[in-house]
């Protein structure tokens, strides 16, 4: 830790920032605030009297085209006290976006429609579409006490109607859902919704579930909200606008009729139709109950957001929020030219993409392009790691020593983790294997990050040697089936890392040293998910972040989740299935972390943290996931903030289910 303050300090004593010279310290840097937010207000005598809005929709409401404000907003309105001060309406929030495949920047600007939420330290549950839930002293009922009067952005009624829709409806229709949620069931057993009354819904399960409100504020396939887990051809979630959506589906409209739409519409069939229409990023007419509606959809130059007239929140005075009147993310080729667009005063929030590299560059165009820089650190234990895919197939002979532990092993050891932390993190993470900051209760204990993931070359020369591969005359490691050299393939998807392509490179240098020749091949980013939800990378390298909270986001530590990517798809189904459909795993030690985090739903919290512990031990034994490098500000904590930006959190929790930008409460952020 040491090592990483003094280089930070140089970096801000480089900057001319000379208390971060003189004091010493991540804080006194200048650059790391302390975790921060605005405080959610859940007491009714606290509810404001009387109701304002944007001038925009008070002119609407003029014209007649819009209801009065206090019809608008929900009986149950949520009242959020600004971070530091009460904000005024208008401007537009400048961002930027990759491509088609960025839908995820957008999803994060979207996270109100969660059923709950995380404070700012990502710990402590907080509502959100959900009022108040209980959950009963057996664990085995969770209820969910929706807003009243809450209202979809087109002004129709949101109500338990709309929950029940989705799971009768949707999520129990095979064509739109063919892998059930591993959340909605407890111990592999799956549970079921009902309807207490119109603004109030529960959750039965055979046995104890007192994890589930943690899953519905985590990014879940439950908790993730509408928008997120209803685009990109998701049907997830646990709520839909049901008067909208009916109308698609073949209980409503006869499949020849809505066979005639699909491909009046350029569709194969209903189901593509379907997902279209369900596809926030797509379909403008899609009615949503976030902060901002779109209103120019993905595919274009300019991917544009604007007020949801009937979003549910107000500020302590009654003003309705959000309080900027409209988000404008524009197209750039690739992440280094965010970067560009970054320095150049060119955003006025912008922390995807940006590279912890540009750092100084950041830090010196500050007062020239009137932005200030904040760093999130992550407690992720790895910001870059390798996956290799257990169910890959495509080579038989590569995909056997894939599922190698050994093979695997030798991999690990053979990377110099010290010196991508020095050409890619400026020495400010921490090398080492995937398991989470020290201070995360379900971290293992430190003697983990080591394991398998220092740099001993010869020690991986002999695990290579005793699972039999053999060397040709460069010391190159041969295939056993046709005594060829042996290759190994890294994927990299154009996307999160504009550096990634770089790291995997020198991966590819060190691996060299331990006989082993591999390729790294770049792809966009919807392209390296098409053929990762087949198993078809060898090796992948992504990020784990999320897992530090384990059971809220396991899919980079376990493949558990049916959307994951990494590790093995084919296991995930069979997983969130029950042995249904899918691959079971061939290896005890999977099957014993599948195990153990069936079991945890029906513990409590400590026991879930050991029991998280017992499955970070058995990832770091057998490196399903090869850690490079983490805790550290790479993965989204480099924001870029334009000064007369207010509001705005000094640290904001870089965590996944916290899903920044979101965690700061965009809604309350004004311009000054």
């Amino acid at each position: 830790m040491r090592r990483r303050e003094l280089g930070l300090l140089a970096l801000a004593g480089w900057a001319g920032q000379a208390a971060a010279q003189s004091s010493g310290g991540f804080h006194d840097s200048g650059l790391v605030g302390t975790l921060e937010g605005p405080k959610i207000l859940t007491d009714p005598a606290q509810r404001p009297k009387q109701f304002k809005e944007a001038p925009s929709l008070a002119e609407q409401v003029r014209a007649g085209k819009l209801p009065p404000v206090e019809q608008r907003l929900p009986e149950d309105v949520m009242v959020i006290q600004p971070l530091r001060s009460v904000g005024k309406y208008g401007g537009t929030w400048r961002r930027g976006f990759i491509g088609p495949g960025d839908r995820e920047n957008g999803n994060r600007l979207m996270s109100a429609d969660k059923p709950l939420f995380f404070d700012a330290s990502g710990t402590e549950l907080q509502p959100c579409l959900v009022r108040d839930w209980e959950v009963s002293e057996d664990g085995r009922r969770i209820v969910l006490h929706l807003r009243r009067g809450l209202r979809w952005s087109d002004g129709t009624p949101c109500t338990a109607d709309d929950w029940l829709f989705w799971f009768n409806e949707l999520y129990s229709n095979a064509d739109l859902v063919p892998a059930p949620a591993p959340e909605l069931a407890s111990n592999g057993k799956p549970g079921r919704m009902v309807k207490v009354d119109d603004a109030t819904v529960a959750f039965e399960f055979a046995e104890p579930y007192f994890l589930f409100p943690q899953m519905l504020a985590g990014d879940t396939l439950v908790g993730g909200g509408q928008t997120r887990l209803q685009s990109d051809g998701r049907t997830y979630a646990l709520y839909a606008p049901a008067h909208y959506l009916r109308q698609y589906l073949p209980k409503y409209t006869s499949v020849e009729e809505l066979t005639r739409q699909a491909k009046a519409a350029g569709f194969g069939n209903w189901v593509e139709h379907f997902k279209y229409k369900s596809d926030w990023c797509l379909n403008r007419e899609l009615p949503t109950l976030c902060a901002w509606r779109m209103v120019q959809p993905i595919n274009t130059q300019l991917w544009v957001l604007e007020r949801n007239p009937y979003y549910y929140a107000v500020d302590t005075e009654g003003q309705q929020l959000p309080y900027i009147d409209r988000v404008q993310m524009t197209l750039a080729e690739n992440p280094e030219v965010v970067n560009l667009r970054a320095v150049a005063g060119e955003y006025d929030y912008q922390e995807r993409f940006i590279d912890l590299g540009k750092l100084p560059v950041l830090i010196e165009n500050q007062d020239r392009s009137g932005y200030r820089v904040h760093l999130d650190l992550g407690f992720n234990g790895a910001d870059s790691a390798l996956y290799p895919t257990l169910t890959y197939t495509d080579d038989a002979e590569i995909g056997k020593w894939l599922r190698n532990a050994d093979f695997r092993r030798a991999l690990a050891l053979g990377i110099d983790r010290e010196q991508l932390n020095q050409a890619f993190w400026l020495g400010l993470g921490t090398p080492g294997s995937v398991i989470p900051e020290a201070s995360m209760p379900e971290s293992p204990g430190e003697e983990w990050r080591s394991k398998w993931s220092t740099h001993d070359p010869a020690q991986a020369g002999r695990l290579l040697d005793k699972i039999g591969l053999k060397k040709d005359r460069e010391g190159f490691r041969l295939r056993g089936d046709n005594g060829q050299r042996l290759r190994l393939e890294i994927a990299v998807a154009q996307t999160l890392s504009p550096t990634w392509p770089q790291q995997a490179e020198m991966v590819v240098q060190h691996w060299r040293k331990i006989g082993i020749a591999a390729d790294v091949k770049v792809m966009e980013r919807s392209l390296w998910y098409t053929r990762a939800y087949s198993d078809q990378h060898q090796i992948a390298l992504w990020t784990n972040n999320g897992t530090e909270s384990l059971y809220l986001f396991p899919r980079y530590a376990l493949p558990v989740d049916p959307l994951g990517g990494v590790i093995s798809n084919a296991y995930a189904a069979w997983y969130g299935s029950n042995g249904e459909r899918g691959q079971a795993p061939a290896e005890p030690e999977m099957r014993r972390a599948f195990e153990l985090m069936r079991a945890a739903t029906s513990q409590k919290q400590e026991q879930r943290n050991e029991t998280a512990k017992e499955i970070w031990k058995l990832v770091v034994e057998q490196q399903w996931g090869i850690g490079l490098v983490g805790l550290s500000p790479a993965f989204m904590g480099v924001r870029v903030v334009n000064r007369t930006l207010q509001n705005v959190p000094a640290r904001t929790a870089i965590s996944q289910h916290c899903r920044t930008p979101w965690g700061g409460h965009p809604e309350q952020w004004y311009f000054s």
